[in-house]
């Protein structure tokens, strides 16, 4: 994966340690977050280990020395009128005082973090009201604490800033598929593992995600254009749309005042995801570097530091050029590169053992795969480019996972010495085998306990062993699985919080997506919404005919043929009522009610513990 060996990495060099220690304030004593419960949501405490000896034999080096850089904790000065506070969330919260008080960018993950965040600010800086709200990108990290800082009933007046496209894409990552996202992520960001030198150490772009509540406030302001300006509180901004990068909706800008350069989530001190392993729509990594490329001549010598959605900012112009360069030739050769291979045909898998980075790149810290890897990002884009078939007709229709797994196994000589074998594999060190073998023991065996035993000795070898945080909390949180069985899931992606900054037609689409087809498949029912309160007047005409639930919009006085067996005609927070099972109180009702309990009897809930590393 990396053609640069442990002892070949440039450690002398401190600039980033510096860098990450520059202008700090003040701490926020003791540095835990607890929900109106008591119960502790984001504990950055526990990474104090980090920092109180050497690297142990149970971390990669340079992971250790990424994961004590991320787990610094504070409020730091970034340049006049600019602070961050870091190590609150796995993300960062930029605060940018205005002329009455202070803009905030990207409210972290949870509430209860961001409200903590903004108090530690406080504390040292005043009681300024929050004044504008910036959303640099549409991942569930930079806005899920919304509520923190612009609590109901306060937000009135207050600008909210985003990308073009932000709440459509927010909402189809966290709630259409938020299910199966977060049940990966917790594997992707070890929730359940130890905060210690043998278990998580953090994820390489940032610790560990907040279990907050997540919560949601619709932008009242789209920016829509490269070079678009919006005052905020007497604050320009300049902004650069950079869509398709590190999420489909994003950002850069400028504050051309502060001589200060936000580069959201698309140049930080690491390689990123192409895709990442929780999941998501794959990334482009050609357009992502072309846009880091703009970067450099739209916004040309008007600044003096860069500061990111994570890490430490970047101080001094000419060093932000280089940093922005190098980030931009790491995604453009690695772009290139696998299409030149794919086109000579490789496969996916063969080109991530084929690809090296040239060397000045994979000597640079910001460049290490700590949160992405050359080896699954290389995957991704082949992924983009020529989806899930290599084209090799023996992999277009294989059993499913269980049954492979069973002949397997049965190839092997059975369980016996299907076992034998792997444990001599992990002895001649060729873990990656010995794990495919375990794996499909375990799936043809599920329940055989010396399987599971040995394949999560395998995975903790593997996780301990390796560079990236995401790899190794996903292999050290498989061997805990393997052990203990699957956890509780805490985030919520689909509460009431963020359905109610959903428009309809994404409260309908969420509600689509859990339609158990074929129990609907022989059922036919219409119902229209006539929402009094959607800002666009529209009647949203729902239709469930052959197990898919279709809706359109259309002029609220238009009523189109056949008649709906049912409308409802009703404000937004009645039908955000109605989705929560609170009944038709106070709804006006035209038809058969009967038939909003028959569509709603076809929706499923979604297991929020699915097996992984199990069948």
């Amino acid at each position: 994966m990396t053609a640069v060996s442990r002892d070949e990495l440039p450690v002398e060099d401190r600039i980033d340690f510096e860098n990450a220690d520059r202008g700090f304030i003040g701490a926020l004593v003791p540095g835990v977050v607890r929900d109106g419960e008591g119960r502790v949501v984001y504990d950055g405490d526990a990474y104090a280990f980090l920092n109180e000896g050497g690297c142990p034999e149970t971390a990669h080096p340079s992971l250790w020395r990424q994961a004590g850089l991320c787990a610094r904790q504070g409020l730091y000065e970034v340049t006049e009128g600019v602070y961050q506070v870091r190590g609150l969330d796995l993300s960062n919260m930029t605060l940018v005082e205005g002329e009455r008080g202070v803009i905030v960018v990207d409210p972290l993950i949870s509430a209860e973090c961001a409200a903590a965040a903004l108090g530690l600010y406080r504390e040292h800086r005043g009681e300024r009201p929050v004044t504008g709200l910036i959303y640099t990108h549409s991942h569930g990290d930079h806005f899920g604490g919304a509520r923190g800082v612009l609590p109901h009933g306060t937000e009135e007046g207050v600008p909210i800033l985003a990308p073009a496209g932000f709440l459509e894409h927010a909402v189809s990552e966290n709630v259409y598929a938020g299910n199966a996202m977060v049940r990966r992520a917790s594997f992707m960001y070890g929730d359940r593992l130890p905060k210690a030198p043998d278990g998580q150490l953090g994820a390489g772009l940032g610790t560990t995600t907040s279990t907050g509540t997540i919560t949601l406030i619709a932008p009242t302001v789209d920016i829509t254009r490269t070079g678009q300006e919006e005052t905020v509180d007497g604050v320009r901004i300049v902004f650069q749309l950079t869509p398709g990068t590190e999420a489909p909706a994003e950002m850069n800008f400028l504050f051309p005042e502060r001589r200060a350069l936000c580069l959201a989530e698309n140049a930080t001190h690491n390689m990123h995801n192409i895709l990442t392993l929780r999941g998501a729509v794959v990334r482009d990594a050609r357009i992502w570097s072309r846009y880091l490329d703009e970067a450099i001549d739209f916004f040309d010598d008007a600044y003096d530091v860069a500061f990111a959605s994570h890490h430490w900012p970047t101080w001094g112009h000419d060093n932000v050029i280089r940093f922005l360069a190098e980030q931009r030739d790491l995604y453009a050769y690695m772009h290139d590169q696998t299409l030149r291979m794919l086109n000579n045909g490789l496969t996916g898998p063969e080109i991530a053992e084929e690809m090296r980075l040239p060397p000045a790149l994979d000597k640079s810290w910001h460049a290490r795969g700590y949160y992405g890897s050359l080896s699954h990002n290389v995957k991704a884009i082949y992924q983009r480019y020529m989806g899930w078939y290599d084209g090799n007709p023996a992999h277009l229709w294989e059993h499913p996972p269980v049954e492979l797994a069973r002949r397997y196994v049965d190839l092997a000589g059975g369980t016996e010495w299907a076992l034998a074998k792997a444990r001599a594999y992990a002895d001649e060190g060729d873990l990656r085998f010995a794990a495919t073998l375990l794996n499909h023991l375990v799936f043809a065996e599920p329940e055989n306990t010396e399987a599971k035993e040995t394949l999560a000795n395998v995975y903790d070898s593997l996780g301990q062993g390796s560079e990236n945080g995401t790899w190794r909390n996903y292999y050290l949180t498989a061997a805990l699985e393997l052990r203990q069985g699957a956890g509780r899931v805490v985030i919520d992606t689909a509460n009431a919080e963020m359905a109610s900054a959903l428009p309809v037609s994404m409260l309908l689409d969420s509600l689509a997506v859990r339609i158990d087809g074929p129990r609907a498949w022989d059922d036919h029912l219409t119902i229209d919404l006539v929402v009094t309160d959607d800002r666009h007047r529209h009647r949203h005409r729902v239709n469930l005919h052959n197990g898919a639930l279709t809706h359109r919009a259309m002029p609220v006085h238009h009523t189109p043929k056949p008649h709906a067996g049912l409308t409802l005609t009703l404000t937004k927070a009645q039908l955000l009522g109605v989705f929560a099972g609170q009944g038709l109180t106070g709804v006006e009702t035209d038809g058969d009610p009967e038939l909003l309990a028959r569509l709603f009897s076809y929706a499923s809930e979604p297991d929020k513990s699915f097996p992984v590393v199990t069948p």
